[in-house]
Order: structure tokens, then C-alpha cells, then sequence
């Protein structure tokens, strides 16, 4: 079951949100965040991304950034920009992408359930990272960013949210960069609060969608926490970590596609060829060509789009992983024919998000940047689940969420 519990949230004045939320730490860069908060004092980046209140070109990971994390997020706290609710409660956060809605509830999620596996990760986690989130926990004592889970579909959590949708939202904002709607209501009732915690309860796991490495943090400093306090009883709120949870059908999922900056040596007529032993390949033009079903792909080659449909035999439609496309394109393009092994170390590929469409794999291989670009089919939210529940980890670079998170309309303190 998961142990979910509500926490009392340090969030914005309603007048102060669009000045105070921000793009979540890890979806830009640190000259982005720096032109991003420009002269706005109140931005969430002088927290989460505090490298910009020194010098250009000062690391992330100086330990005098960390030290200013903290007090900026201190600051912010005395100037009355971010202000703590005086009751324990939950939240819901919706957001509207190119017409639909998906409704999260924001809960502080049970560090044991993750460190036991009822909270399921897909990915694997690299300890630099992990390490780099822990510090910025630690030296806040705060998830001053929330996680994304998944949970499957519940009716009773779906009627309760769909009441509160009814009501007029505490925060309701357009953001700058993507033009795409937040919106946010705070869940005070004492009889919703009993609802959400009972019906969470109910859930045999839940699913990490996006932000494995700050989940892992949370936890890990959580974890660090209980070890630490001789007098530790099990309902400190460093128990505790902030995540946005959503019914598992609402999500969206985009491509996460691939370009390529040579062909191992081979020449173009050699690579279609290579290709012909494991797929049906069929030229499709000059026209972008979107793969449009599971076990089809699209390859931009020299100014011509390919379909490349998967022949029966070389996936496994029972193996949670090996029926993946991007593990068939991994094993049977990537890896055999262009001989490129780590896809998380490699030179000679780069990975584009679905949001920035087809066309920016044309333009990077047009531009003469890259040979070759690869579009997959879309993971399901249903493939994600599987996987975790069976243990395995998905390849890398396979999911694509949209919308991310904004940063700032509520963190979690842990005391």
C-alpha cells in the first residue's frame, strides 16, 4: 500500500506566482536560467539554480552555490515571497497542453515506500546526480522541486478532483516559455484530506514517471535523517518528499528521437541495405513521415524520409523490455549495425524530445550536423508500469514527458 500524507506547503502569495514559479532545474542550462530571471529578484532560479547570482561561468556544483540556495531560500521566506500554509493539507496541479488537462495531487509520498519498492522507478540513476540533488535537499531542508508520479486510474480520487476543478483556483497562469496553463487549488477539507490518504492507501505501488534522480535524492536524505536522530519515531516530516502524482491515463507521453552523426563507415546505399534484415524498409519521400505505430520508425537519410517496420522475430511481444522500440532500435540499428554500445556515453548520437517535432531532426541533418535522425513511436504509460513491476529498467532515453512541472508553486519543507 502507499503511504501518502498531506504537509503544510511554502508557496507564493497569489499575486507573486508568475514572478516566483519557474521551469523545473534540469530542462535548461545555467546561461538559459541566468537570462531567464534577468533582473526579476523573486525568480525560483536564484534557488534552484543560485550559479547565477555569481560570476559567468561559476560551477553548479561550487559549494558556495549550495550555500546561496539556502540563503536565498531563506530570503525569500523573511521578504514574505514565499509563505508557509499554517495547516496541513494536500494540493491538486493541473495543466493544460494543446487542449488537455491532466489534474496531479500534490502529497508528501513515504521515503520507506520508495527505499521497499512500492514507489517504482523504470530508470536507472547515476550517483553524480544523486549526489548533486542530495546537497541542495540538505543545505535547504526542503524539496524545494516536486517529483512526478503515476498512479493508476481511481475513481474516487478522480470524482474528488473533478469537484475541486468546479471551484475557482488559487493560482491560474499562462507560463512565458511553452504557453502552456498551470493552474492549482489546495485541498483543506479534513474529510477530502481523510479521502486522498485512504484511497492512496488502497494502491499497491506508485509510479515514478519523471525526475527519478530527485526522487532518489529525497529518499536518500530522508533515509540519512532517520539514521541521524537518536529519538527518530517514524512521523517527522523528513519522512516525507514532495511529489506530484497523476491518474496514469491522463499522461502524455511524447517520442524521444535520435540523431546520428555518421554511418560507422557505411555508405548510404550500404546503411538501407543493413537495415533491410531487420525491417521493411519503404521510402516515403521528402515529406516529414511520422512513425504511426508501435514497431514502426522513421529515418531521415539524405533529404529522403524511410519507414522501417520491425520484421516478426525481432522483438519479443512477452519480454516487457524487448517488445520496447527503442530497444529494437537499440539492438538492431544503433548497436549492430552502426556499432554505437552506450548510448549514455556516446559521442556520436543526441537525443531530441518529441515537443520540438520532426522538423528538428531535419534541420540538424540537413544542416550537415548529423547524418542520420531516427523518430520512434511513443512509449504508453501501460509499458512504463509493466516494466517497473517486473523489476526491469528501461533503456535509456526512452520517455519524453509533456508538460514538465513548474517549479515554485509549493515545496515541502522537512521539519
Amino acid at each position: 500500500m502507499a503511504i501518502v500524507k498531506p504537509f503544510k506547503g511554502i508557496r507564493p502569495p497569489k499575486e507573486l506566482v508568475e514572478q516566483v514559479e519557474s521551469r523545473p532545474y534540469d530542462v535548461l542550462n545555467s546561461e538559459e536560467a541566468r537570462a531567464e530571471a534577468g533582473d526579476n529578484e523573486k525568480s525560483l532560479y536564484h534557488i534552484i539554480k543560485p550559479e547565477i547570482d555569481f560570476p559567468e561561468g561559476t560551477s553548479e556544483y561550487d559549494p558556495r552555490v549550495y550555500e546561496k540556495a539556502a540563503e536565498n531560500f531563506q530570503k525569500f521566506q523573511d521578504k514574505g515571497w514565499l509563505v508557509q500554509d499554517e495547516k496541513e493539507q494536500y494540493y491538486i496541479y493541473a495543466q493544460t497542453m494543446n487542449g488537455k488537462t491532466q489534474y496531479g495531487l500534490v502529497v508528501g509520498a513515504y521515503v520507506n515506500d520508495y527505499m521497499t519498492g512500492v514507489i517504482k522507478k523504470h530508470e536507472l540513476t547515476r550517483r553524480d546526480k544523486e549526489e548533486d540533488r542530495m546537497k541542495h535537499v540538505r543545505v535547504n531542508n526542503a524539496n524545494i522541486e516536486p517529483v512526478f508520479f503515476a498512479y493508476p486510474d481511481n475513481a474516487v480520487l478522480d470524482a474528488l478532483i473533478k469537484k475541486y476543478a468546479q471551484t475557482k483556483p488559487e493560482y491560474d497562469f499562462i507560463a512565458p516559455i511553452d504557453g502552456f496553463g498551470h493552474q492549482f487549488w489546495i485541498i483543506s477539507d479534513d474529510e477530502d484530506i481523510k479521502t486522498v490518504t485512504e484511497e492512496f492507501r488502497k494502491m499497491p505501488s506508485l509510479y515514478i514517471a519523471d525526475g527519478h534522480h530527485r526522487s532518489a535524492a529525497a529518499a536518500l536524505v530522508g533515509a540519512e535523517k532517520q539514521k541521524q536522530n537518536p529519538n527518530h519515531k517514524g512521523d517527522e516530516e523528513y519522512n516525507y518528499f514532495m511529489a506530484v502524482c497523476f491518474q496514469a491515463s491522463q499522461l502524455t507521453i511524447l517520442d524521444y528521437n535520435r540523431v546520428i552523426r555518421d554511418l560507422n563507415g557505411l555508405s548510404s546505399e550500404e546503411f538501407l541495405k543493413a537495415l533491410a534484415k531487420n525491417f521493411i524498409v519503404e521510402k516515403k519521400g521528402a515529406e516529414i513521415y511520422k512513425p504511426a505505430k508501435l514497431h514502426e520508425f522513421s529515418l531521415y537519410l539524405d533529404g529522403e524520409w524511410y519507414s522501417l517496420l520491425a520484421k516478426e522475430g525481432t522483438y519479443d511481444n512477452s519480454d516487457p523490455i524487448g517488445v520496447l522500440d527503442v530497444d529494437i532500435s537499440s539492438r538492431l540499428i544503433l548497436d549492430e549495425i552502426l556499432d554505437i554500445k552506450d548510448l549514455r556515453s556516446s559521442d556520436r548520437i543526441d537525443f531530441v524530445g518529441g515537443l520540438r517535432g520532426l522538423g528538428e531532426l531535419k534541420r540538424r541533418v540537413d544542416s550537415g550536423e548529423m547524418r542520420t535522425a531516427l523518430a520512434l513511436y511513443p512509449v504508453s504509460m501501460q509499458q512504463i508500469m509493466d516494466i517497473a513491476d517486473s523489476g526491469k529498467i528501461m533503456p535509456p532515453k526512452a520517455t519524453w514527458f509533456e508538460p514538465k512541472l513548474r517549479s515554485g508553486l509549493v515545496i515541502h519543507k522537512l521539519s
